[in-house]
């Protein structure tokens, strides 16, 4: 397996793409549509002795533009089926009805969490200016947790892992050390995968994040390959670290709503990370709105309307949020 490391200059930064060499082969992720992005894929496989057309297969992680903005001018000139979980299928393959549930449901939630109307005019901004590095409509080939997709000269499992997208999903194989894993954003070894801003369409966003995080620390792979910067020599330990971040975050969104009283999501979220600009004003009221529905789902928080105030002042944040021990 090779690391095709690509720019990334609109969101997070630093994506990879992976070439599974062998019989069938196959690439993992292919970054967002840009020329410079392009140029750093056809660079990658160049130099690894591979064109676009000797790709067989492409396997995607899940449907956000900087893992599959590529796949659909890749799948035009290679032939290759591309996979993706069913969840995130129609948003990759741009159907119109999928693309605007998905539209619908963010301006209903914007509206929920009080975004103010100038930051929400430079959110809409960023997002309908951002249109293109969705790149080409692609034929998906659906698949869902537990199938086995042929790579290389083995397989990948599919292991969904849904939260930061509803349908992300890792791709499980056997590695140099073990069993080893493809896990785009589902972990990352600096910073923790945004949950409630990145997709919208997933419901308890924050409970079902943390559901994946056990499963990751209870299949305690030996390496992961994440979509975002350096492989992560210790899965179970980062999936721990980063349910630990989530168990301090929710102590602080407590702590907000005690000291300044009931207040909507963008009101916490700017207690908690102050100015927001492009888009981080999604990615930050949609972290807040994460924890107060798990709070509000755990009966410690009730919501009016758009504001949330406590009614259990006396819970104890090491049950509402637990991490997960690494079996070993």
């Amino acid at each position: 397996m090779e690391r095709i490391p690509l720019g990334n200059t609109v969101f997070e930064g630093r994506n990879n793409a992976y070439l599974i060499p062998g019989d069938r082969p196959t690439l993992v992720d292919v970054g967002v549509a840009t020329d410079v992005v392009r140029q750093d894929l056809h660079d990658g496989l160049d130099a690894l002795g591979y064109d676009i057309a000797d790709i067989e297969a492409i396997v995607l992680t899940h449907w956000h533009a900087d893992h599959t903005g590529l796949a659909g001018e890749l799948q035009a000139e290679s032939g290759a089926p591309v996979y993706v979980h069913e969840a995130d299928a129609a948003l990759v393959a741009g159907d119109e009805d999928a693309i605007a549930e998905e539209q619908r449901i963010n301006e209903r939630r914007f509206d929920e969490w009080g975004i103010p109307a100038e930051p929400l005019d430079e959110l809409t901004t960023f997002l309908t200016g951002h249109e293109d590095l969705r790149g080409d409509d692609v034929d998906v080939t659906t698949v869902t947790d537990g199938d086995r997709i042929a790579a290389g000269n083995g397989e990948l499992e599919v292991v969904h892992l849904p939260g930061h997208a509803a349908g992300l999903s890792a791709f499980a194989f056997e590695g140099d050390e073990g069993r080893e894993a493809f896990v785009g954003d589902a972990i990352l070894p600096k910073y923790t995968p945004n949950v409630g801003g990145a997709d919208l369409r997933v419901t308890r966003p924050l409970a079902t994040y943390l559901d994946s995080l056990d499963r990751l620390v209870n299949l305690d792979f030996a390496r992961a390959w994440p979509g975002h910067r350096d492989v992560i020599d210790d899965p179970a330990g980062r999936a721990r670290v980063i349910a630990d971040h989530h168990r301090e975050r929710t102590a602080r969104v407590l702590s907000v709503l005690d000291e300044h009283g009931p207040a909507d999501a963008w009101t916490v979220s700017a207690h908690l990370f102050g100015d927001l600009e492009a888009i981080h004003i999604l990615h930050g009221p949609g972290e807040a709105f994460a924890h107060l529905d798990h709070l509000v789902e755990e009966g410690v928080v009730e919501r009016d309307g758009t504001e949330y105030g406590i009614v259990d002042a006396d819970a104890d944040v090491d049950e509402l949020v637990a991490v997960p021990e690494t079996k070993r």
